[in-house]
């Protein structure tokens, strides 16, 4: 156990160190420039196009295959709105200071333009799969993108057998027995304190039944197809997300005193906490570095811009147009990180467990109980009830979400009968996730979405000027009337097709 240990710190720390940070925030600066600041210069287009339309047109589908634009959306944030919008907040506020959440805003503002990066790439190059639903990922445009480049053909290849590979791994870990073991842990600690702890076969009965009932739903759920998980998704991803923005708007307005202090001290540590001045430059820079790598990695590990992951349930989307799909990308990471991220942070800073002046955490503190410690000190048990609801949710919808990326990945590596019975794996270890020891699965399950990262980064960084003329070829043709070919699919068939559904007005 010891060397399982040592070993994954080591990759952990070359996933999750200098290189994949630097790689991923090289990524989103060069996605940002080459697309012209996108995110902020066409504000107004891309948020008419995506949360203007929730219940309009967004709503249409025009393709047997495909999800309705709103159904993808939500679908999508089913495993992006998780546990990392709550505990992981605290955790890098605790372990980075609040000069944390500054890094969290730099990678969201980076990430809307990676995560748009990968729904346009997506969606360039999907296709149909046996069963003619559309299929693209990472590991196509890594396949297909990458690998026509000169002498890289096996290259990519390699990568976008690998990144599947580490999907599938993530998929049993972070996306399956770590939710899991968290949504076991709350309901136990929460609502059945009470309860005997009597074993059976080491583990908590108690456990093995909570294990089986979650299993016995995320089975009639997950096995009644991709459109059952996108209509539950519909319903459960919007209810969840607001009632816990109301909540933490609601916390915030009593601590409103506050927030001026709050903000303050977000933006004066954001390069380390204040209380090292003086003290030794090379503590100084190291305190520096973890409160921007806490940042950004929490910040990933939420919005999920630049794991490749969530651009899986985009390719379904109905839309033709790549663009389109990939501003979708944009409004994910900015629901994700700008509000909600933000919400719990502000929850956070102003609870009085992180000391304002010096950036420090209090005496006592607990990272993995303070969001829900915050509205209990304020609204009493019911507050803490609702925390730990909102984060059963949060945990539930992750796990429906990765059990479709591992369906995608599997679908990819295996083909679509062998998906089939990865999807009953899953659903087996749901189980097993009940009863575990849950710290050595999540610090596995975090090294390998940082290993599905560096393939992905990889592939978008290489692609960079097909992403750059796919987005001047849009900008051109629906903001500036230019009358010219469109650029939707590297397949000549569906380009095609596409063509005529788009110059029919069926975009």
């Amino acid at each position: 156990m010891e060397t399982i240990i040592r070993v994954n710190s080591a990759i952990n720390e070359f996933a999750w160190g200098l290189f994949g940070l630097t790689l991923l925030l090289a990524t989103g600066v060069v996605c940002t420039l080459s697309t012209g600041v996108f995110q902020i210069r066409r504000f107004r287009h891309w948020w008419s196009r995506t949360f203007a339309i929730i219940n309009g047109e967004g709503l249409v589908i025009d393709d047997a295959g495909a999800l309705s634009q709103v159904r993808a959306f939500f679908t999508s944030l089913c495993a992006t709105i998780g546990t990392g919008n709550i505990a992981g907040v605290s955790t890098a506020i605790c372990a980075g200071g609040p000069g944390a959440v500054l890094w969290m805003w730099v990678a969201a503002f980076l990430g809307m333009m990676v995560k748009y990066a990968e729904n346009v790439l997506g969606m360039y190059y999907r296709r149909r799969n046996s069963e003619g639903a559309w299929s693209g990922g990472a590991m196509y445009y890594l396949q297909d993108g990458l690998g026509s480049l000169p002498k890289c053909g096996i290259i990519g290849r390699i990568m976008g057998v690998l990144f599947c590979i580490f999907t599938t791994l993530a998929s049993f870990g972070i996306g399956n027995m770590s939710q899991i073991n968290k949504i076991t842990i709350n309901v136990e600690s929460t609502f059945l304190p009470s309860v005997g702890r009597s074993l059976f076969l080491g583990a908590p009965k108690i456990d093995w039944l909570i294990g089986f009932m979650l299993m016995a739903l995320v089975a009639i759920i997950t096995l009644g197809g991709f459109r059952r998980l996108a209509a539950v998704s519909e319903k459960l991803v919007p209810f969840m997300t607001i009632a816990y923005i109301i909540g933490c708007m609601l916390m915030i307005l009593l601590h409103i005193t506050k927030m001026p202090a709050v903000i303050a001290s977000i933006f004066r540590f954001a390069l380390g906490p204040e209380a090292i001045r003086g003290g030794a430059m090379g503590t100084a820079v190291q305190l520096a570095i973890n409160t921007i790598k806490n940042g950004c990695k929490r910040g990933v590990f939420s919005n999920e811009a630049g794991m490749g992951s969530s651009v899986m349930v985009h390719s379904n989307s109905s839309l033709r147009e790549p663009v389109r799909q990939g501003m979708w990308g944009i409004a994910e990471v900015f629901l994700d990180t700008m509000v909600v991220c933000t919400m719990t942070a502000l929850v956070v800073l102003s609870s009085g467990a992180i000391d304002l002046e010096t950036g420090l955490v209090r005496e006592g503190v607990d990272d993995a109980t303070l969001v829900a410690k915050a509205f209990g000190s304020s609204l009493g048990m019911v507050g803490e009830w609702f925390v730990v609801l909102v984060i059963i949710l949060f945990a539930f919808t992750t796990v429906m979400g990765w059990s479709y990326y591992g369906v995608k990945a599997v679908e990819y590596l295996l083909g679509v009968t062998c998906s089939r019975i990865y999807r009953v794996i899953f659903i087996l270890l749901i189980v097993f996730g009940a009863v575990m020891e849950s710290n050595l699965a999540w610090d596995i399950s975090d090294t390998f979405n940082g290993l599905m990262m560096l393939p992905n980064l990889i592939g978008i960084i290489t692609l960079t000027p097909l992403l750059f003329r796919l987005t001047r070829n849009y900008i051109d043709r629906r903001i500036r009337g230019l009358d010219i070919e469109p650029m939707l699919s590297y397949d000549p068939d569906i380009q095609q097709d596409a063509a005529n559904a788009v110059r029919a007005g069926r975009t």
